[in-house]
């Protein structure tokens, strides 16, 4: 009897043990987990250990739910309790391009190990999304990305609309995009990584890294990243056998002439974070290295910046506190920015010889990268970002209601909106647009607008009961300015939000508009002298009849008012208004 009670103990304890095992681990490390499997082992984890749960938020372009694990060691899972207790929180998500699935594995193993070990801190609590673009995951080949080594099946970089979610995190076309703000906002992590594999040159590293630009984030959080944090991460990896390199976005081919910075815009996860004040990181595999090697070097790294994030936790969050008081108060705003090219400095590269050879496929010369000529020389680095655009903060932004989508996002992001209680006849400053160039082809479903050139007008305007202010006083300034600024890489105006402002409504018919122009010239104070003036700067207006005319409608009562008025204003005093 009793050894009939051993035996049934073993098998438990074995078949627990073996349930506990990944996809990846039973594969003999050659394949990466499928969704269901990912769901599936956390569910189980959240059935075993206390210190684990499985949630679940709103929905994705696939019609699941994307699903959060919260390790917290005090079994506390409420974010307000979290926050209020002052503990840090650590996001890390996996599979938004699920063809680079090797943080998917690296953290099902992870965590288990975590709460097996009870190696949990009672100052940090660990947020894991499993797999970010579940649609992209069922989408499953071992041919789609055709230069990665394994594992044997993956996902597809693009999501269930052939989206890349690595560029929707403001212009927010994917249910993913609106969930995973959900969760960000919800959760507030100081710090953040987005895991990855790259594309790109040959060297000798399994593991490269990109930090949120250094330039771009705000100085107090700017000079722990960089003086603390970052060589706390490269002094651990290479003593765990992965040594580190940044990024590696060569100036030429290869990366013998050298590397620059990697600029991320919102448009990006780590970008997105960056507004919110939250240090990004996405470290990226190389894609060459064998499989099991890429899981092992991320595992490693997320084990490491659970590590830091325990010990700096207390310096962590008062840099985090000190950045949004210094954001709320802050009065310039960067919206865009140029590489320094004439700074620079070395770093030691491990790399291959890059070599030519003529190709089987053409007869002509292909690059090759020997394997058998590793070399280590010093390169150089390009990595210093200043501002090419600076605006200064209005008192508010003012937002007709019409612009719903606008609302729900600011919403969205935590940024606090107050609606007008009756209709009010504001003076405030407008932008017409001026000039801009949008690309001739679609960019992820949008033809992106860029050098946009603006001409603000300080004017009164109607404006009604329900239209919304927006004060710039907040901790989220970033988010609302660099998506409010038409100027701004990634603004809403860039992304095709307000396109409707950009044709006209109404015209003329010319016959019938030429005795009107004829008039008003006569009795319009100062619009010949006008028409005149513009004739003999511009030859082509001064040979074409109907150009002339256009310019007098343009320059009359008759032209409609709101054409390339970006209609959302800028509140430029402190004006008392009644609002709910």
């Amino acid at each position: 009897m009793k050894y009939g009670y051993l035996l049934l103990l073993f098998l438990f304890i074995t078949m627990n043990t073996s349930a506990q095992q990944t996809p990846y681990e039973l594969s003999g490390k050659k394949e990466t987990a499928t969704y269901e499997e990912a769901i599936k082992h956390y569910k189980t984890l959240s059935a075993t250990y206390p210190q684990a749960k499985l949630l679940s938020y709103g929905s994705t372009d696939f019609g699941r739910p994307l699903h959060v694990l919260v390790l917290s060691k005090d079994k506390t899972f409420d974010p307000l309790v979290i926050r209020k207790a002052n503990k840090r929180v650590l996001l890390i998500n996996n599979g938004i391009h699920p063809g680079e699935p090797e943080g998917i594995d690296a953290s099902m193993m992870l965590a288990r190990d975590l709460l097996k070990s009870d190696r949990l801190s009672k100052d940090v609590v660990i947020c894991i999304i499993p797999v970010y673009n579940i649609d992209g995951s069922f989408n499953r080949t071992g041919t789609s990305r055709a230069n990665q080594n394994g594992p044997v099946a993956y996902g597809f970089r693009g999501n269930s609309k052939n989206y890349d979610l690595n560029r929707d995190f403001i212009k927010t076309d994917s249910r993913n995009s609106r969930t995973f703000q959900e969760i960000f906002n919800t959760w507030q992590p100081e710090v953040f990584v987005d895991t990855h594999t790259s594309n790109g040159a040959d060297y000798q590293y399994v593991m490269t890294l990109i930090p949120t630009q250094k330039d771009k984030l705000n100085p107090i959080l700017s000079n722990y990243m960089t003086g603390t944090m970052i060589p706390s991460l490269y002094d651990q990896m290479k003593k765990s056998g992965y040594e580190m390199i940044p990024y590696v976005n060569s100036v030429e081919e290869t990366p013998d002439a050298g590397i620059t910075g990697f600029l991320e815009s919102p448009r990006y996860s780590t970008g997105y974070t960056t507004l919110h004040n939250t240090i990004g990181f996405m470290p990226e595999t190389h894609m060459l290295k064998d499989y099991d090697k890429r899981v092992d070097a991320t595992y490693k790294l997320l084990q490491i910046y659970i590590d830091v994030v325990v010990r700096d936790a207390k310096v962590i969050g008062e840099n985090k506190r000190k950045a949004d008081e210094e954001t709320a108060r802050q009065q310039k705003f960067a919206l865009e920015w140029k590489l320094n090219d004439k700074i620079s400095d070395e770093l030691e590269f491990k790399g291959y010889a890059a070599k030519y050879k003529p190709s089987e496929v053409s007869g002509l010369d292909r690059l090759y990268y020997d394997k058998n000529a590793p070399y280590t020389k010093l390169i150089k680095q390009w990595n210093k970002f200043e501002p090419s655009v600076i605006v200064d903060k209005p008192v508010a932004y003012i937002i007709p209601k019409a612009w719903d989508k606008v609302i729900g996002l600011l919403k969205l992001n935590n940024v606090k909106v107050l609606e007008l209680q009756k209709d009010a006849l504001i003076e405030a400053e407008s932008y017409y647009i001026a000039d801009y160039k949008t690309m001739s082809k679609p960019f992820e479903g949008h033809y992106l607008h860029s050098a946009v050139k603006l001409n603000p007008v300080k004017q009164k305007l109607q404006f009604y009961e329900g239209d919304y202010l927006v004060y710039v006083n907040q901790p989220v300034n970033r988010y609302i300015v660099e998506t409010l600024e038409p100027q701004a890489m990634d603004s809403f105006f860039n992304w095709n939000f307000f396109d409707g402002i950009l044709g006209m409504k109404e015209h003329f018919s010319a016959y019938v508009f030429e005795d009107t122009a004829a008039e008003l010239l006569k009795k319009t104070p100062g619009l010949r002298e006008k028409l005149e003036e513009a004739k003999a700067k511009n030859p082509e207006l001064r040979e074409n009849a109907d150009a002339q005319l256009e310019f007098v409608y343009k320059n009359s009562d008759y032209y409609e008012k709101t054409h390339l008025r970006y209609p959302v204003a800028r509140l430029l005093t402190d004006t008392k208004l009644t609002l709910k």
